[in-house]
Protein backbone atom coordinates (compact mmCIF):
# COMPACT_ATOMS: atom_id res chain seq x y z
CA UNK A 1 0.00 0.00 0.00
CA UNK A 2 1.35 3.60 -1.15
CA UNK A 3 1.79 5.66 2.10
CA UNK A 4 2.40 9.38 1.85
CA UNK A 5 4.82 10.69 3.45
CA UNK A 6 4.40 13.99 6.08
CA UNK A 7 7.63 13.67 7.17
CA UNK A 8 8.61 17.14 6.29
CA UNK A 9 6.09 18.25 8.83
CA UNK A 10 6.12 19.61 12.19
CA UNK A 11 3.96 16.71 14.05
CA UNK A 12 1.59 16.61 17.06
CA UNK A 13 0.32 13.24 18.78
CA UNK A 14 -3.12 12.84 19.84
CA UNK A 15 -2.91 9.60 22.22
CA UNK A 16 -6.94 8.16 22.47
CA UNK A 17 -7.39 6.54 25.65
CA UNK A 18 -10.98 5.99 24.18
CA UNK A 19 -12.33 9.27 24.85
CA UNK A 20 -15.72 10.27 22.53
CA UNK A 21 -13.87 13.68 20.88
CA UNK A 22 -10.32 11.67 19.64
CA UNK A 23 -11.23 12.98 16.10
CA UNK A 24 -12.19 16.26 17.17
CA UNK A 25 -9.00 17.04 18.83
CA UNK A 26 -7.29 16.04 15.93
CA UNK A 27 -9.35 18.43 13.61
CA UNK A 28 -9.11 21.36 16.20
CA UNK A 29 -4.76 21.09 15.84
CA UNK A 30 -5.15 20.60 11.79
CA UNK A 31 -7.34 23.87 12.32
CA UNK A 32 -4.31 25.53 13.38
CA UNK A 33 -2.46 24.22 10.55
CA UNK A 34 -0.04 21.70 12.60
CA UNK A 35 -0.13 18.21 10.71
CA UNK A 36 -1.64 15.67 13.75
CA UNK A 37 -2.22 11.97 14.13
CA UNK A 38 -4.48 9.81 16.46
CA UNK A 39 -2.46 7.21 17.99
CA UNK A 40 -3.95 4.36 20.62
CA UNK A 41 -2.62 4.51 24.28
CA UNK A 42 -1.07 1.12 23.61
CA UNK A 43 1.33 2.59 21.17
CA UNK A 44 5.14 1.83 21.81
CA UNK A 45 7.27 4.39 23.30
CA UNK A 46 9.87 3.57 20.89
CA UNK A 47 7.34 4.61 17.81
CA UNK A 48 6.06 7.83 19.71
CA UNK A 49 10.01 9.01 19.94
CA UNK A 50 10.58 7.88 16.14
CA UNK A 51 7.52 10.42 15.20
CA UNK A 52 9.57 13.02 16.90
CA UNK A 53 6.42 14.82 17.77
CA UNK A 54 6.17 18.88 19.16
CA UNK A 55 3.71 18.22 21.52
CA UNK A 56 1.39 15.62 22.71
CA UNK A 57 -2.14 15.63 23.83
CA UNK A 58 -3.84 13.24 25.65
CA UNK A 59 -7.87 12.82 25.15
CA UNK A 60 -10.46 11.75 27.71
CA UNK A 61 -11.40 8.55 28.71
CA UNK A 62 -14.59 6.53 29.95
CA UNK A 63 -12.65 4.97 32.95
CA UNK A 64 -11.38 6.03 36.23
CA UNK A 65 -7.73 6.59 35.95
CA UNK A 66 -7.28 4.56 39.55
CA UNK A 67 -9.08 1.54 38.35
CA UNK A 68 -6.66 -1.56 38.23
CA UNK A 69 -8.03 -1.93 34.09
CA UNK A 70 -8.23 1.54 33.17
CA UNK A 71 -6.02 2.96 30.09
CA UNK A 72 -2.25 3.46 30.99
CA UNK A 73 1.07 4.13 29.59
CA UNK A 74 4.33 4.00 30.74
CA UNK A 75 5.64 6.76 33.14
CA UNK A 76 8.14 7.50 30.45
CA UNK A 77 6.08 9.61 28.37
CA UNK A 78 6.24 11.95 30.74
CA UNK A 79 10.50 11.99 30.42
CA UNK A 80 10.80 13.08 26.69
CA UNK A 81 10.97 16.71 27.02
CA UNK A 82 8.19 17.17 25.15
CA UNK A 83 5.07 19.26 25.91
CA UNK A 84 1.79 17.26 26.74
CA UNK A 85 -1.69 18.67 27.06
CA UNK A 86 -4.11 16.34 29.21
CA UNK A 87 -7.89 16.30 28.57
CA UNK A 88 -10.43 15.74 31.41
CA UNK A 89 -9.59 11.61 31.55
CA UNK A 90 -5.66 13.03 30.05
CA UNK A 91 -5.73 15.06 32.60
CA UNK A 92 -6.42 13.17 35.68
CA UNK A 93 -3.59 10.05 33.77
CA UNK A 94 -0.93 13.17 33.88
CA UNK A 95 -2.08 13.72 37.35
CA UNK A 96 -1.84 10.36 38.53
CA UNK A 97 0.77 9.48 36.74
CA UNK A 98 3.18 12.00 38.47
CA UNK A 99 2.03 11.39 42.16
CA UNK A 100 -0.83 13.14 42.48
CA UNK A 101 -4.18 11.81 43.58
CA UNK A 102 -7.49 11.75 41.73
CA UNK A 103 -10.71 11.63 43.80
CA UNK A 104 -14.32 10.18 43.38
CA UNK A 105 -16.73 13.30 43.43
CA UNK A 106 -17.91 14.26 47.09
CA UNK A 107 -19.38 16.83 49.06
CA UNK A 108 -16.00 18.61 48.56
CA UNK A 109 -15.82 18.28 45.00
CA UNK A 110 -18.63 17.56 42.84
CA UNK A 111 -19.01 15.88 39.86
CA UNK A 112 -19.99 18.58 36.93
CA UNK A 113 -21.37 18.03 33.49
CA UNK A 114 -22.32 20.83 30.68
CA UNK A 115 -21.53 24.64 30.63
CA UNK A 116 -19.58 25.79 33.57
CA UNK A 117 -18.24 28.86 34.47
CA UNK A 118 -14.49 29.46 35.34
CA UNK A 119 -11.96 31.70 35.97
CA UNK A 120 -8.24 31.38 34.72
CA UNK A 121 -4.81 33.06 35.46
CA UNK A 122 -3.79 34.64 32.14
CA UNK A 123 -0.38 34.68 33.33
CA UNK A 124 -0.03 31.50 32.23
CA UNK A 125 0.67 30.21 28.44
CA UNK A 126 -2.50 28.45 27.31
CA UNK A 127 -4.91 31.61 28.51
CA UNK A 128 -2.55 34.05 27.26
CA UNK A 129 -5.08 36.91 25.86
CA UNK A 130 -8.29 35.47 26.59
CA UNK A 131 -11.16 36.59 28.88
CA UNK A 132 -10.34 36.18 32.59
CA UNK A 133 -13.72 34.30 32.78
CA UNK A 134 -15.87 32.39 30.35
CA UNK A 135 -17.60 29.40 30.00
CA UNK A 136 -16.32 25.77 29.71
CA UNK A 137 -17.43 21.96 28.65
CA UNK A 138 -17.23 20.06 31.75
CA UNK A 139 -17.62 15.83 32.02
CA UNK A 140 -16.63 14.10 35.12
CA UNK A 141 -17.44 12.27 37.94
CA UNK A 142 -13.80 12.05 39.44
CA UNK A 143 -11.49 15.09 39.95
CA UNK A 144 -8.28 16.58 40.78
CA UNK A 145 -7.86 15.63 44.92
CA UNK A 146 -4.05 16.68 45.39
CA UNK A 147 -1.86 17.99 42.39
CA UNK A 148 1.95 16.57 42.01
CA UNK A 149 4.67 18.04 42.44
CA UNK A 150 5.54 21.04 40.29
CA UNK A 151 1.92 21.67 39.20
CA UNK A 152 -0.11 24.87 40.10
CA UNK A 153 -3.45 25.68 39.25
CA UNK A 154 -4.58 28.21 36.42
CA UNK A 155 -8.31 27.79 36.25
CA UNK A 156 -11.31 26.71 38.19
CA UNK A 157 -14.81 26.81 38.65
CA UNK A 158 -17.27 26.71 41.63
CA UNK A 159 -16.88 23.18 42.25
CA UNK A 160 -13.47 22.39 41.10
CA UNK A 161 -10.44 24.32 42.16
CA UNK A 162 -8.56 22.21 39.70
CA UNK A 163 -10.21 23.02 36.51
CA UNK A 164 -6.88 23.57 34.72
CA UNK A 165 -3.05 22.98 36.11
CA UNK A 166 0.48 23.81 34.64
CA UNK A 167 3.74 22.78 35.10
CA UNK A 168 5.93 24.84 33.48
CA UNK A 169 9.04 24.12 33.60
CA UNK A 170 8.39 20.35 32.31
CA UNK A 171 5.38 22.27 29.47
CA UNK A 172 3.20 19.76 31.16
CA UNK A 173 -0.91 21.40 31.04
CA UNK A 174 -3.98 19.92 31.81
CA UNK A 175 -7.36 21.33 31.67
CA UNK A 176 -10.52 18.85 33.07
CA UNK A 177 -13.13 20.80 30.80
CA UNK A 178 -12.95 20.06 27.14
CA UNK A 179 -11.35 22.76 25.19
CA UNK A 180 -12.16 21.22 21.44
CA UNK A 181 -15.81 21.44 21.68
CA UNK A 182 -17.64 24.04 20.69
CA UNK A 183 -19.26 24.70 23.74
CA UNK A 184 -15.90 25.91 25.11
CA UNK A 185 -15.93 29.34 24.44
CA UNK A 186 -12.58 30.41 24.10
CA UNK A 187 -11.64 26.21 23.48
CA UNK A 188 -10.31 26.85 19.83
CA UNK A 189 -7.66 29.23 21.23
CA UNK A 190 -6.52 27.89 24.40
CA UNK A 191 -5.15 24.56 21.70
CA UNK A 192 -4.02 27.53 19.62
CA UNK A 193 -1.60 28.71 22.31
CA UNK A 194 -0.50 25.52 23.75
CA UNK A 195 0.40 24.64 20.06
CA UNK A 196 2.00 27.33 19.44
CA UNK A 197 3.22 29.27 22.46
CA UNK A 198 4.14 26.19 24.35
CA UNK A 199 4.70 23.72 21.39
CA UNK A 200 6.87 26.32 19.32
CA UNK A 201 4.76 24.91 16.02
CA UNK A 202 5.46 27.07 12.74
CA UNK A 203 1.43 26.06 11.08
CA UNK A 204 3.15 24.49 7.95
CA UNK A 205 -0.09 22.42 7.30
CA UNK A 206 -2.09 23.53 4.41
CA UNK A 207 -4.41 21.95 1.31
CA UNK A 208 -1.79 23.92 -1.21
CA UNK A 209 1.46 22.49 0.42
CA UNK A 210 -0.89 19.15 0.50
CA UNK A 211 -2.03 19.19 -3.09
CA UNK A 212 1.49 19.84 -4.29
CA UNK A 213 3.49 17.49 -2.12
CA UNK A 214 0.56 14.26 -2.86
CA UNK A 215 0.91 15.18 -6.67
CA UNK A 216 4.66 14.64 -6.50
CA UNK A 217 4.73 11.40 -4.56
CA UNK A 218 1.95 10.37 -6.43
CA UNK A 219 3.97 10.74 -9.95
CA UNK A 220 7.04 9.27 -8.41
CA UNK A 221 5.32 6.51 -7.03
CA UNK A 222 3.23 5.62 -10.58
CA UNK A 223 5.64 6.64 -13.28
CA UNK A 224 4.22 5.44 -16.38
CA UNK A 225 1.89 2.75 -14.91
CA UNK A 226 -1.94 2.51 -15.23
CA UNK A 227 -4.16 3.65 -12.61
CA UNK A 228 -8.19 2.66 -11.84
CA UNK A 229 -10.28 4.18 -9.32
CA UNK A 230 -13.61 3.35 -8.48
CA UNK A 231 -15.63 6.53 -8.52
CA UNK A 232 -18.58 6.65 -6.69
CA UNK A 233 -19.91 10.41 -7.31
CA UNK A 234 -19.26 11.28 -3.12
CA UNK A 235 -16.49 13.79 -2.01
CA UNK A 236 -13.80 11.44 -1.41
CA UNK A 237 -13.77 9.40 -4.68
CA UNK A 238 -14.26 12.41 -6.84
CA UNK A 239 -11.10 14.20 -4.90
CA UNK A 240 -9.20 11.33 -5.33
CA UNK A 241 -10.19 11.77 -8.83
CA UNK A 242 -9.05 14.98 -9.59
CA UNK A 243 -5.72 14.85 -7.29
CA UNK A 244 -4.89 11.72 -9.59
CA UNK A 245 -5.47 13.61 -12.36
CA UNK A 246 -3.62 16.54 -11.62
CA UNK A 247 -0.34 14.05 -11.16
CA UNK A 248 -0.96 10.99 -13.91
CA UNK A 249 -3.81 12.73 -16.32
CA UNK A 250 -5.15 10.29 -18.77
CA UNK A 251 -3.04 7.15 -17.28
CA UNK A 252 -6.19 7.27 -14.50
CA UNK A 253 -9.53 5.31 -15.33
CA UNK A 254 -12.16 6.26 -13.76
CA UNK A 255 -15.26 3.60 -13.59
CA UNK A 256 -18.09 4.93 -12.59
CA UNK A 257 -20.81 2.44 -11.31
CA UNK A 258 -24.77 4.17 -11.38
CA UNK A 259 -26.70 1.28 -9.52
CA UNK A 260 -29.68 3.56 -9.62
CA UNK A 261 -29.93 4.36 -6.10
CA UNK A 262 -28.13 7.87 -6.43
CA UNK A 263 -30.37 10.86 -6.09
CA UNK A 264 -32.21 12.72 -8.39
CA UNK A 265 -29.88 13.84 -11.34
CA UNK A 266 -26.88 12.69 -9.83
CA UNK A 267 -25.24 10.26 -12.04
CA UNK A 268 -25.19 13.17 -14.58
CA UNK A 269 -24.14 15.45 -12.80
CA UNK A 270 -20.72 13.71 -11.59
CA UNK A 271 -20.63 12.56 -15.78
CA UNK A 272 -20.81 16.17 -16.18
CA UNK A 273 -18.22 17.66 -13.59
CA UNK A 274 -15.27 15.26 -14.98
CA UNK A 275 -16.18 16.05 -18.53
CA UNK A 276 -13.28 18.17 -18.99
CA UNK A 277 -10.90 16.53 -16.44
CA UNK A 278 -8.18 14.58 -18.47
CA UNK A 279 -9.32 11.00 -17.22
CA UNK A 280 -10.32 8.22 -18.94
CA UNK A 281 -14.03 8.08 -17.69
CA UNK A 282 -16.23 5.20 -18.12
CA UNK A 283 -20.14 5.14 -16.78
CA UNK A 284 -21.87 1.84 -16.16
CA UNK A 285 -25.85 2.18 -16.31
CA UNK A 286 -26.62 -1.06 -13.81
CA UNK A 287 -29.85 0.34 -12.27
CA UNK A 288 -31.45 -2.40 -13.52
CA UNK A 289 -29.14 -5.45 -12.10
CA UNK A 290 -29.08 -3.58 -8.58
CA UNK A 291 -32.98 -3.42 -8.63
CA UNK A 292 -33.30 -6.85 -10.19
CA UNK A 293 -30.74 -8.52 -7.29
CA UNK A 294 -32.74 -6.50 -4.22
CA UNK A 295 -36.05 -7.72 -5.75
CA UNK A 296 -38.15 -8.92 -2.41
CA UNK A 297 -35.27 -7.96 0.49
CA UNK A 298 -35.96 -5.31 3.34
CA UNK A 299 -33.16 -6.30 5.56
CA UNK A 300 -31.01 -2.86 5.94
CA UNK A 301 -27.69 -5.03 6.51
CA UNK A 302 -28.44 -7.30 3.27
CA UNK A 303 -29.59 -4.93 1.39
CA UNK A 304 -25.59 -3.28 2.09
CA UNK A 305 -24.51 -6.61 1.48
CA UNK A 306 -26.20 -7.27 -1.72
CA UNK A 307 -25.31 -4.10 -3.16
CA UNK A 308 -21.64 -4.25 -2.15
CA UNK A 309 -21.15 -7.73 -3.76
CA UNK A 310 -23.17 -7.14 -6.84
CA UNK A 311 -20.83 -3.47 -7.27
CA UNK A 312 -17.72 -5.61 -6.84
CA UNK A 313 -19.02 -7.83 -9.31
CA UNK A 314 -19.71 -4.84 -11.85
CA UNK A 315 -16.30 -3.55 -11.04
CA UNK A 316 -14.42 -6.51 -11.96
CA UNK A 317 -16.25 -6.88 -15.44
CA UNK A 318 -15.39 -3.43 -16.42
CA UNK A 319 -11.64 -4.17 -14.54
CA UNK A 320 -11.30 -7.26 -16.99
CA UNK A 321 -12.02 -5.10 -19.99
CA UNK A 322 -9.40 -2.78 -19.28
CA UNK A 323 -6.56 -5.14 -18.49
CA UNK A 324 -3.67 -5.14 -16.11
CA UNK A 325 -3.31 -1.98 -13.80
CA UNK A 326 -0.96 -1.14 -12.00
CA UNK A 327 -2.62 0.66 -9.05
CA UNK A 328 -5.79 0.69 -7.40
CA UNK A 329 -6.86 4.10 -5.98
CA UNK A 330 -9.30 4.26 -2.92
CA UNK A 331 -10.80 7.06 -1.72
CA UNK A 332 -10.06 6.01 2.45
CA UNK A 333 -9.81 8.87 4.63
CA UNK A 334 -8.80 9.71 8.08
CA UNK A 335 -11.46 8.61 10.40
CA UNK A 336 -12.32 5.29 8.40
CA UNK A 337 -8.55 4.67 9.28
CA UNK A 338 -9.34 6.18 12.94
CA UNK A 339 -12.31 3.92 14.03
CA UNK A 340 -10.91 0.62 12.08
CA UNK A 341 -7.93 0.85 13.98
CA UNK A 342 -7.39 2.72 17.25
CA UNK A 343 -10.58 1.52 19.81
CA UNK A 344 -12.44 -1.44 20.77
CA UNK A 345 -15.45 0.47 19.49
CA UNK A 346 -18.51 -1.70 18.24
CA UNK A 347 -19.13 -1.47 14.52
CA UNK A 348 -22.10 0.84 13.50
CA UNK A 349 -21.16 1.28 9.80
CA UNK A 350 -20.39 -1.88 7.33
CA UNK A 351 -19.63 0.06 4.43
CA UNK A 352 -16.14 2.15 5.47
CA UNK A 353 -13.35 1.56 2.27
CA UNK A 354 -10.48 0.04 5.32
CA UNK A 355 -10.79 -3.67 5.76
CA UNK A 356 -9.99 -6.45 3.54
CA UNK A 357 -8.16 -5.32 0.32
CA UNK A 358 -9.87 -6.30 -2.98
CA UNK A 359 -8.77 -9.57 -4.96
CA UNK A 360 -10.39 -9.09 -8.56
CA UNK A 361 -8.41 -6.75 -9.83
CA UNK A 362 -5.06 -7.85 -11.74
CA UNK A 363 -2.87 -4.56 -9.77
CA UNK A 364 0.69 -4.44 -7.76
CA UNK A 365 -0.37 -1.98 -5.08
CA UNK A 366 -2.98 0.05 -3.98
CA UNK A 367 -2.51 4.27 -3.32
CA UNK A 368 -5.00 6.38 -0.51
CA UNK A 369 -4.38 9.53 -1.62
CA UNK A 370 -6.85 10.94 1.04
CA UNK A 371 -5.65 8.63 3.88
CA UNK A 372 -4.17 11.05 5.92
CA UNK A 373 -7.20 13.54 5.79
CA UNK A 374 -10.30 14.69 7.63
CA UNK A 375 -13.86 15.22 5.59
CA UNK A 376 -13.22 19.07 6.29
CA UNK A 377 -9.75 18.84 4.73
CA UNK A 378 -10.60 16.42 1.56
CA UNK A 379 -13.03 19.37 0.61
CA UNK A 380 -10.55 21.94 0.64
CA UNK A 381 -8.22 19.80 -1.65
CA UNK A 382 -10.98 19.80 -3.85
CA UNK A 383 -11.84 23.31 -4.20
CA UNK A 384 -7.45 23.72 -4.04
CA UNK A 385 -7.80 21.43 -6.98
CA UNK A 386 -10.52 22.99 -9.36
CA UNK A 387 -12.86 20.37 -8.72
CA UNK A 388 -16.53 21.48 -9.14
CA UNK A 389 -18.24 23.15 -6.12
CA UNK A 390 -21.53 20.28 -6.81
CA UNK A 391 -18.92 17.21 -5.91
CA UNK A 392 -17.58 19.27 -3.21
CA UNK A 393 -20.06 20.20 -0.96
CA UNK A 394 -21.91 17.31 -2.09
CA UNK A 395 -24.11 15.90 1.15
CA UNK A 396 -22.49 12.64 3.18
CA UNK A 397 -23.70 9.41 1.16
CA UNK A 398 -23.90 6.11 2.24
CA UNK A 399 -22.24 3.91 -0.57
CA UNK A 400 -25.63 1.64 -0.83
CA UNK A 401 -27.49 5.66 -1.48
CA UNK A 402 -30.91 5.45 -1.47
CA UNK A 403 -31.92 1.67 -0.63
CA UNK A 404 -30.91 2.17 2.91
CA UNK A 405 -33.36 5.01 2.93
CA UNK A 406 -36.20 3.36 1.29
CA UNK A 407 -37.64 1.03 4.65
CA UNK A 408 -38.81 -2.13 3.47
CA UNK A 409 -38.75 -3.13 0.30
CA UNK A 410 -37.46 -1.44 -2.81
CA UNK A 411 -39.45 -0.95 -6.12
CA UNK A 412 -38.60 1.04 -8.77
CA UNK A 413 -42.28 3.32 -7.67
CA UNK A 414 -40.96 4.08 -4.51
CA UNK A 415 -37.35 4.73 -5.58
CA UNK A 416 -38.60 7.67 -8.09
CA UNK A 417 -40.95 8.97 -5.16
CA UNK A 418 -37.69 8.88 -2.60
CA UNK A 419 -35.45 11.09 -5.57
CA UNK A 420 -38.42 13.52 -6.25
CA UNK A 421 -39.01 14.19 -2.27
CA UNK A 422 -35.52 14.31 -1.51
CA UNK A 423 -34.64 16.65 -4.47
CA UNK A 424 -36.94 19.33 -3.03
CA UNK A 425 -35.95 19.00 0.16
CA UNK A 426 -32.41 19.46 -0.30
CA UNK A 427 -33.28 22.46 -2.67
CA UNK A 428 -35.79 24.02 -0.15
CA UNK A 429 -32.34 23.70 2.43
CA UNK A 430 -30.34 25.22 -0.46
CA UNK A 431 -32.76 27.98 -1.01
CA UNK A 432 -32.86 29.49 2.56
CA UNK A 433 -29.34 29.83 2.63
CA UNK A 434 -29.00 26.45 5.13
CA UNK A 435 -26.77 23.80 3.03
CA UNK A 436 -23.42 24.71 4.76
CA UNK A 437 -24.43 25.23 7.94
CA UNK A 438 -26.65 22.08 7.80
CA UNK A 439 -23.89 19.17 7.85
CA UNK A 440 -26.50 16.87 6.51
CA UNK A 441 -29.99 16.84 5.37
CA UNK A 442 -32.06 14.37 3.58
CA UNK A 443 -34.86 12.35 3.22
CA UNK A 444 -36.02 8.73 4.22
CA UNK A 445 -39.22 6.80 2.70
CA UNK A 446 -40.88 4.83 5.42
CA UNK A 447 -43.26 2.12 4.65
CA UNK A 448 -45.67 3.23 6.96
CA UNK A 449 -48.86 4.39 5.13
CA UNK A 450 -51.39 6.59 6.53
CA UNK A 451 -55.28 8.03 5.65
CA UNK A 452 -55.09 11.27 3.95
CA UNK A 453 -57.17 13.71 2.15
CA UNK A 454 -56.61 15.52 -0.99
CA UNK A 455 -59.47 17.60 -2.65
CA UNK A 456 -62.30 15.34 -1.77
CA UNK A 457 -60.66 12.36 -2.10
CA UNK A 458 -59.15 9.61 0.56
CA UNK A 459 -55.81 9.20 0.32
CA UNK A 460 -53.89 5.50 1.69
CA UNK A 461 -50.31 7.12 0.87
CA UNK A 462 -46.82 6.46 2.17
CA UNK A 463 -45.02 8.84 5.33
CA UNK A 464 -41.93 10.80 4.85
CA UNK A 465 -39.44 11.95 7.45
CA UNK A 466 -37.18 14.39 6.92
CA UNK A 467 -33.66 14.39 8.66
CA UNK A 468 -31.79 17.25 9.35
CA UNK A 469 -28.12 17.29 11.44
CA UNK A 470 -25.32 19.69 12.89
CA UNK A 471 -21.92 17.99 14.10
CA UNK A 472 -18.17 18.28 14.08
CA UNK A 473 -17.26 14.55 13.50
CA UNK A 474 -20.57 12.11 12.70
CA UNK A 475 -19.21 10.05 16.03
CA UNK A 476 -22.22 12.23 17.57
CA UNK A 477 -24.67 14.80 16.16
CA UNK A 478 -27.47 17.10 17.01
CA UNK A 479 -30.72 17.11 14.68
CA UNK A 480 -30.65 20.51 13.13
CA UNK A 481 -33.08 23.21 14.11
CA UNK A 482 -34.82 23.79 10.32
CA UNK A 483 -36.53 27.14 10.78
CA UNK A 484 -40.50 26.10 10.43
CA UNK A 485 -40.98 28.27 7.44
CA UNK A 486 -38.50 26.22 5.66
CA UNK A 487 -39.96 22.53 6.92
CA UNK A 488 -43.49 24.23 5.95
CA UNK A 489 -42.08 25.18 2.49
CA UNK A 490 -40.54 21.72 1.96
CA UNK A 491 -43.82 19.85 2.96
CA UNK A 492 -45.95 21.86 0.94
CA UNK A 493 -43.92 21.23 -2.02
CA UNK A 494 -43.40 17.46 -1.89
CA UNK A 495 -47.17 17.00 -0.93
CA UNK A 496 -48.34 18.77 -4.04
CA UNK A 497 -45.51 17.72 -6.27
CA UNK A 498 -44.34 13.81 -5.31
CA UNK A 499 -46.81 11.51 -6.11
CA UNK A 500 -47.94 8.74 -3.00
CA UNK A 501 -46.83 11.07 0.13
CA UNK A 502 -49.65 12.28 2.06
CA UNK A 503 -47.48 12.95 5.31
CA UNK A 504 -44.54 14.55 6.12
CA UNK A 505 -42.54 13.98 9.98
CA UNK A 506 -39.49 15.97 10.93
CA UNK A 507 -36.96 13.69 12.78
CA UNK A 508 -35.76 15.60 15.92
CA UNK A 509 -33.84 12.77 17.41
CA UNK A 510 -29.81 12.86 17.97
CA UNK A 511 -27.05 10.50 17.92
CA UNK A 512 -27.11 8.92 20.22
CA UNK A 513 -29.50 7.30 20.57
CA UNK A 514 -30.25 7.38 17.02
CA UNK A 515 -27.85 6.80 14.21
CA UNK A 516 -27.87 9.57 11.53
CA UNK A 517 -28.93 7.19 8.91
CA UNK A 518 -32.13 5.12 9.72
CA UNK A 519 -30.91 1.70 8.34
Amino acid sequence: MAEFSTSEHELVLVIDFGGQYNQLIARRVREHNIYCEVISYKTPIEQIKAKNPKGIIFTGGPRSVYLDDSPRMTKEIFELGIPIFGICYGAQFMVYGLGGTIGKANENAAAEFGRTECEFDTECAVFDGLKKNSVVWMSHNDYIEVLPDGFKAVGHSDKCPYAAIENVEKGFYATQFHPEVNHTEQGFDMLGNFLYKVCHCKGDWTMRNYAEEAIKQIREKVGDGKVLLALSGGVDSSVACALLSKAVGNQLTCVFVDHGFMRKNEGDEVEQAFKDWDVNFIRVNAADRFIGKLEGVSDPETKRKTIGEEFIRVFEEEAKKIGKVDFLVQGTIYPDVIESGTGDAAVIKSHHNVGGLPDYVDFKEIIEPLRLLFKDEVRKLGTELGLSDVLVWRQPFPGPGLAIRIIGEITREKLATLQDADYIFREEIANAGLDRSINQYFAVLTNMRSVGVMGDDRTYDYTLALRGVTTSDFMTADFARIPYDVLEKASVRIVNEVKNINRICYDITSKPPATIEWE
